[in-house]
């Protein structure tokens, strides 16, 4: 079984930032590529950012050059730098994640998600 928990949103006036982190446990082989969705109300759920092993990234146009996503990998752990939050960026934001729990076997998971609100 493995676990996604993320943590760090929270409320922000329009222009802040936020970090957001998600750590992974459980039996865990290995960690492929790592990534960041968001949900917001009445909306489907849209991929922001992903990370893969290696450290290659890709961003929806909506983020660049505000959002930042980085990992360590020792520390199973994946972070989000957002910067210059719009009340736009109000959503849910989930942490997924492609593992593998041996050299076989890879599934996708998600965490439970953590509410980022921008608004004055």
């Amino acid at each position: 079984q493995v676990q996604l928990v993320e943590s760090g949103g929270g409320l922000v006036q329009p222009g802040g930032s936020l970090r957001l982190s998600c750590s992974a446990s459980g039996s865990i082989f290995r960690i492929n590529a790592m990534g960041w969705y968001r949900q917001a109300p009445g909306k489907e759920r849209e991929l922001v950012t992903l990370i893969t092993s290696g450290g290659i990234t890709d961003y929806a146009d909506s983020v660049k050059g505000r959002f930042t996503i980085s990992r360590d990998n020792a520390k199973k752990t994946v972070y989000l730098q957002m910067n210059s939050l719009k009340p736009e960026d109000t959503a849910v934001y989930y942490c997924n994640a492609n593992v593998h729990v041996n050299l076989y076997r890879g599934s996708e998971y998600w965490g439970q998600g953590t509410q980022v609100t921008v608004s004055s």
